[in-house]
């Protein structure tokens, strides 16, 4: 396909602000998250599509090019913003909380206002290591939410951590952390790692007011990346092929002991080492390496940048460049719109990316 361009517009939409976003280079189309809709559009932002009847959080999403599917995370739950969204659509959701992996099948989305429970776009894996982890109490804090859980968010496609670049792609699954400053077992991000055939194996229609369970017992791998204190975890997760490194965008946390970055890299060619967890109680598990680039957060034994874009949507080009999204939004309108914007990596720059 020709040069791709360096801006993206979405429309406006009224569904909540952009959560993700994904671009199918070859034929040419966007895809944005707007939380409860998901939007196909072309390169001049005309729409072509969209899904829409969701109850939950529909967050990060990715483009898997061997199948044209878009994989993606989805929480129904009955916190602060599942009850938000509940308020906002007035459609009903199960009593349960539930957490899946949905993945859409991109050919079949031909145009506006398809439902994601009837027309057959979408289907969804359970996840059960998220449910047990929300529900539980952890044993380190003894407070609600195992390793301050909040359900899930980023998701990606790429190798496993440490080997070569061209092996078998995995799902990475994201979790959501609560930032709550009072405990200390809630600063490292989670990311759970599923093959790609659990969507063959397992994906079934979702009934959002009666949930299905259908799912793998438990995930492949489970990582830990220190970073230190964040407002609801990875927001936003990508592999970058050209560097076989892993991008993490969060909200900033607030712990004062830490510098509180908004995005981080994960070194990628590392394999994961298996240690013991900062505030964890002595319990061990396979920890991920920070990529030395950007500034270094001393407490946290980090690197990260001030880099101020990636939460609300990112997607590595592979070439050196990047798309990212700049939300924009009229909350007196309900008017939620996002700007996807051409960056290039430049290690040199403190922030790491320069707009094209």
């Amino acid at each position: 396909m020709e040069v791709l361009p360096n801006r993206l517009f979405s429309g406006e939409w009224k569904e909540g602000h952009v959560q993700g976003i994904a671009v199918d280079t070859e034929r040419g189309f966007v895809y944005y998250s707007f939380t409860t809709i998901l939007l196909k559009t072309d390169l001049a932002g005309n729409p072509l599509g969209s899904v829409e009847n969701l109850v939950g959080h529909l967050g990060c999403i990715q483009f898997d090019p061997t199948c044209n599917r878009l994989y993606g995370s989805l929480e129904l739950k009955h916190d602060a913003i599942g009850s938000s969204i509940v308020n906002r659509t007035g459609k009903a959701l199960a009593d349960e909380d539930s957490f899946y992996l949905v993945s859409f099948d991109l050919s079949a989305i031909d145009r506006m206002g398809m439902d994601a429970e009837k027309d057959g776009v979408m289907r969804a894996v359970y996840l059960a290591d998220v449910v047990t982890d929300y529900l539980q109490d952890d044993e380190a804090s003894e407070k609600k939410h195992r390793y301050g859980c909040s359900g899930i968010d980023g998701t990606a496609l790429g190798p496993v951590f440490g080997e070569a670049k061209d092996s078998p792609k995995k799902i990475m699954v994201a979790y959501g952390v609560y930032g709550d400053t009072e405990r200390k077992d809630n600063d490292y991000q989670v990311i759970l790692q599923y093959d790609p055939s659990v969507i063959d194996t397992y994906a079934l229609p979702l009934d959002q007011s009666a949930p299905h369970h259908n799912g793998p017992r438990k995930a492949e791998a489970r990582y830990f990346f220190f970073t230190g204190n964040t407002r609801y975890g990875i927001q936003n997760l990508e592999y970058d092929p050209y560097s076989g490194n892993w991008l993490v965008a969060v909200y900033c946390g607030a712990k004062e002991t830490y510098s509180n970055f908004p995005l981080f890299v994960i070194d990628g060619t590392k394999p994961p080492v298996e240690s013991s967890l900062w505030g964890r109680g002595g319990e061990r598990g396979l920890t991920l390496t920070s990529a030395r680039l950007g500034e270094i957060d001393l407490s946290a034994k980090v690197y990260g940048s001030r880099f101020p874009y990636g939460q609300t949507g990112m997607m590595s080009l592979g070439n050196g460049e990047f798309y990212f999204s700049q939300p924009h939004s009229i909350k007196e309108e309900k008017k939620y719109s996002s700007t996807v914007v051409k960056y290039r990596f430049d290690p040199d720059c403190p922030e790491l990316f320069k707009e094209i």
